[in-house]
């Protein structure tokens, strides 16, 4: 072999080697649990196992009743399964809100204080953490992510109810989470105002690089949004289905929808769904 000359294997570009595969952000493994209800002890969920990988887009989907919030709430640490199983962040057994996961609710109204203008909801979480610099960069920068610059020092009742939500959003963005988990953010809201926060929140999860689990009702929703959605069946439930969305990113509300993958896959959904309905 000559002086210059490198080894066939050493001359491989960085695109043909092997690419790492991205961690578990989540994994549950027999993940149960029960609820107190009229009758006594409930079981929502039995049995499931799956995981999230770091930087994934996953929605979880199923009939009301089903468990979706539930498991959602499991996985910030909000709520303790039944034991024997196995919810680890990380690596680490989910005994808490693990650091670097911020939950998102539907109800935006309520998790908005109307005393405090826009920034300043936007800065609770920060208040006492960060430094008074530091926290009007992070906010500003929330803000920005959300388009709600220019009403920063707006009040929240002066607010559409979906810029109400971007509030709420930004006030999680804030706090530069590794995980966000959103549960129905958008199910209040009309159809227009809900197409464009698809959008905002596709946005902001290029930006960020952030691991999302989402929960909706919305067929439509999951797909445009998720690399992958999964279904609850049963009572108690389990995931019936795993469904992977290979659209190309980025996605647009009218050719990705009315492509033909995509309206494969809504149909493989809605009948998972429906799977078992009487």
């Amino acid at each position: 072999m000559k002086a210059n000359e490198q080894p066939v294997a050493e001359q491989a570009s960085a695109e043909d080697r092997p690419q790492p595969q991205p961690r578990n952000t989540f994994e549950c493994r027999n993940l149960s649990v029960e609820l107190r209800s009229s009758g006594g002890l409930a079981c929502i969920c039995r049995s499931i196992d799956f995981e999230v990988r770091e930087g994934e887009f996953v929605s979880i989907m199923g009939r009301s009743g089903s468990g979706k919030t539930t498991l959602l709430r499991i996985l910030g640490g909000l709520l303790s399964p039944t034991p024997g199983s196995t919810v680890r962040y990380y690596s680490e057994q989910v005994d808490g809100p693990p650091r670097g996961v911020i939950t998102v609710f539907q109800n935006y109204a309520a998790s908005l204080l109307p005393w405090r203008t826009v920034e300043k909801n936007v800065a609770l979480g920060l208040e006492g953490k960060v430094s008074k610099d530091e926290k009007a960069e992070r906010v500003a920068e929330a803000l920005a992510m959300v388009s709600l610059s220019k009403r920063a020092k707006d009040y929240p009742w002066r607010l559409s109810g979906g810029m109400q939500q971007r509030v709420q959003l930004a006030r999680a963005l804030a706090m530069r989470p590794s995980v966000l988990l959103l549960d129905e953010p958008f199910g209040a809201l009309d159809a227009m105002t809900k197409t464009t926060l698809q959008d905002e929140l596709l946005h902001v999860y290029e930006q960020t690089g952030a691991t999302v689990v989402f929960v909706t009702h919305d067929v439509d929703e999951a797909l445009y949004l998720s690399d992958r959605v999964l279904i609850l069946q049963g009572d108690p439930s389990t995931i019936g289905e795993s469904v992977a969305v290979q659209c190309s990113r980025p996605r647009d509300q009218i050719e990705t929808k009315q492509s033909e993958g995509f309206l494969t896959l809504r149909r493989k959904v809605y009948e998972a769904i429906m799977q078992g309905h009487d």
